[in-house]
């Protein structure tokens, strides 16, 4: 079953495990919509409505809000296009070292084929501008943990900001590198090292802020 750790009339939001997808079309395999339908038609009966807000890569962790209603659904999907009224904190794992304590990455990112995306020249056709601003909390010789602050949600952005300059995500099988796959290999990592920490949005009702955060670690 789904971790639900805040649901009122209007807004559910979800601890998302590692290796769930949020939505998927392959039959037999359970994912956070499915299980979250059928725990909201136990209580209401029919069909129900579930708005999916946002999205996580089936490897990551952390939180994940859905909209039980079309208007909740409509105000929190602006908050998210404004790019300032949803606020998502990361924590992230690289093999190596980025040059400054805190910074701020800016990129084009366009969809290719096989579920990736790639890093390309402003004002190539289709590309979306990606944003993140990070901040180094450790480190160590080979390593360093990121607190990351997504300012856009293009696909799989972060790990490929990342690892287009040399930094992959720990574990990350799609953009890591032979070195970085390798290390993680020796220390026992299994999974990506990506964790949607912390989210705060306005309430689509209310109004209120709302404020989430996973008391977990890399």
């Amino acid at each position: 079953m789904v971790d639900i750790i805040y649901e009122d009339k209007a807004v559910i939001v979800c601890h998302k495990k590692a290796g769930m997808a949020v939505q998927t079309a392959r039959p037999g395999e359970k994912d956070m919509v499915s299980e979250l339908k059928n725990h909201l038609a136990k209580e209401a009966g029919g069909v129900p409505y579930l708005g999916i807000v946002h999205r996580l890569d089936q490897p990551v962790e952390g939180l994940v809000l859905f909209a039980k209603d079309k208007r909740s659904a409509a105000v929190l999907s602006e908050q998210v296009r404004q790019g300032g009224g949803m606020h998502k904190e990361y924590l992230a794992g690289i093999y190596g070292s980025l040059p400054e304590e805190k910074g701020v990455l800016e990129d084009w990112l366009i969809r290719d084929k096989g579920n990736l995306s790639k890093l390309v020249k402003p004002g190539t056709a289709g590309a979306q501008k990606a944003v993140l601003e990070y901040e180094k909390l450790e480190h160590t010789q080979e390593t360093e943990t990121l607190k990351i602050i997504l300012h856009s949600g293009r696909h799989h952005q972060i790990r490929l900001q990342l690892s287009g300059r040399g930094v992959p995500i720990l574990g990350d099988t799609r953009y890591g590198t032979e070195e970085s796959l390798a290390y993680a290999k020796t220390k026992g990592i299994r999974r990506l090292c990506l964790i949607a920490k912390r989210l705060e949005f306005d309430h689509p009702v209310s109004g209120e802020r709302q404020s989430f955060e996973l008391d977990v670690m890399l």
